[in-house]
């Protein structure tokens, strides 16, 4: 179309030369009659009219149902003829480029980068829902002998439907050192598959200590409290793996009747302690020393996932237990407030008033209990969660660092491999035929350990991908189901307190 077209751009001296050129010699060949010497010089500005004249008249064709008529066409053609510049022929005038130019490269590079996205999805199956339950519960904690020789003891109450278990009921008596014993065994014997190992409770010197040292366990009752709760905790997430909670060790920690076996390894003045220090050292070295290539963007990603849920993990349960501080701290506060209001109302001459500072000491004293209330909540249900979490992201990173070590072994193979192979080489080159027997025997070793360092690099990978799939999974609901616990029950406090406010206020209007 004539309006879509540009016009011809104007050039230097030379370029429109050029064009006066070609206008003149069209104009030689279609017309007989002679052009000035001066209309050359404003062929640069009428070929404009040339060029979109025809073409306005096609349009016009095309865009009207009626024919124009003739006298209005024999009118256009005379202004044309006065004009005289005739359009240069159509090949040289008519620009190609604009017709060439399809518009779909947009679309062909909007789709390029969909693989990329889609690559990272894991294509494993999703795991099926266990068909059995299990519950435990850890319960009447108490204290056997005295001085530094005493121990805690807890009573262990399990309730299933796995028929790996003897009775659907069982409850034996642990001591804290078989905890740590159990968990030393399923570690030892599930780290290198890439199971994600919950860990047990840290020993605390301080708060053992304390319990040994007192005649009475109402002195350390909360220690002894909390540690219960983290040993229940700790073996109800060790039962909902489905390969953990049918390990032998743990069912025989569940069921067999009496004492287990005294673990030795789990003190840490132990040899086996220190042993396990000298161990994490070298782990921490090594994971300075030798760095992996990544190739895989999925553990990239995931690795960076879990530093930064484990730094804002931290973050929150030192923010709750500051909080549960400052609750434990105000509900001291208000219970002593409550005793000054009481006084206060017994010297209290009138007798409104003193009622009514009277019942206002009451009234504190319950919320006091109130606050009590909500820092065990706080406590119990939030700030030991992100503590408990903090440790399995720990477990978490323990198993990428199987994943590294176990590439660093199939690499270390290979290298061993190429230096055999080497060696054979320089010994054919030698023309030494005796050592070449050996030396392939060598190398057949050493192909087998490389396939071996391989399929197991492979293997834990896979199981990788799994463990930190359930892991997020459960980790979800388990937030889910400790956030809501925690609303529901700081709402019912706030009831509470709501109550006990209510129930004073006619109190308060009656004095006179």
């Amino acid at each position: 179309m004539a309006d879509e077209r540009e016009p011809p751009p104007f050039g230097e001296d030379e370029n429109q030369k050029d064009e006066d050129d070609l206008f003149a010699e069209a104009s030689e060949s279609q017309e007989n009659e002679s052009t000035p010497e001066s209309e050359p010089q404003k062929v640069p500005i009428k070929p404009d009219v040339d060029l979109f004249g025809d073409d306005e008249g096609e349009d016009v064709a095309l865009e009207s149902d009626e024919e124009p008529p003739k006298e209005e066409r024999e009118d256009k053609n005379d202004i044309f003829e006065d004009s005289k510049p005739v359009m240069a022929p159509e090949p040289v005038i008519t620009p190609p480029v604009k017709e060439e130019t399809p518009k779909l490269p947009v679309t062909q590079s909007s789709t390029a980068v969909e693989p990329k996205v889609t690559s990272r999805k894991s294509t494993d199956p999703p795991e099926p829902e266990n068909e059995y339950t299990i519950s435990i519960k850890v319960a009447e904690p108490h204290k056997v002998g005295d001085g530094m020789g005493a121990y805690m003891v807890y009573k262990v109450i399990t309730k299933t439907t796995i028929p790996a278990f003897r009775r659907a009921e069982l409850c034996v008596t642990r001591r804290f050192s078989d905890f740590l014993g159990l968990y030393s065994k399923l570690h030892e014997k599930h780290i290198k598959t890439g199971i994600i190992v919950p860990p047990a409770p840290e020993k605390s010197v301080l708060g053992m200590t304390k319990v040994k040292m007192s005649k009475e366990e109402s002195n350390a009752a909360d220690f002894i409290q909390r540690r219960r709760a983290a040993l229940e905790r700790y073996l109800n997430r060790t039962a909902t793996h489905p390969v953990l909670q049918i390990d032998p060790d743990f069912r025989e920690f569940l069921e067999r009747d009496g004492d287990l076996p005294k673990a030795t390894n789990t003190s840490a003045l132990s040899g086996a302690g220190v042993l396990r220090l000298f161990h994490k050292m070298g782990d921490a070295v090594e994971k300075i020393a030798f760095r992996m290539d990544e190739s895989d963007e999925w553990f990239e990603e995931k690795q960076n996932q879990v530093e930064s849920l484990e730094t804002h993990l931290r973050r929150l349960h030192t923010s709750m237990e500051t909080l549960t501080q400052h609750r434990r701290e105000l509900s001291s506060m208000t219970a002593l407030f409550a005793k000054s209001a009481a006084m206060l109302g017994t010297a209290e001459e009138h007798t409104a008033l003193s009622r009514a500072l009277s019942q206002l000491a009451e009234t504190e004293e319950r919320i006091e209990t109130v606050h009590a209330d909500q820092s065990d909540h706080d406590f119990f249900i939030m700030a030991e969660l992100c503590k408990d979490y903090v440790a399995l992201l720990g477990a978490v990173k323990e198993v990428f660092h199987e994943r590294v070590k176990s590439y660093k072994s199939w690499k270390e193979a290979e290298a061993t491999l190429t230096k055999k192979r080497e060696n054979k080489v320089k010994l054919e080159l030698a023309r030494k035929m005796d050592k070449i027997p050996q030396a392939e025997d060598e190398i057949s070793e050493w192909v087998n350990k490389v396939e071996k360092g391989k399929d197991d690099f492979e293997k834990i990978s896979k199981a990788i991908r799994k463990e930190v799939a359930r892991f997020d999974k459960y980790r979800v609901e388990d937030f889910k189901d400790s956030v809501v616990n925690y609303l529901e029950q700081l709402m019912e406090n706030q009831k509470r307190i709501m109550k006990c406010w209510e129930a004073f206020l006619p109190e308060a209007k009656a004095i006179a």
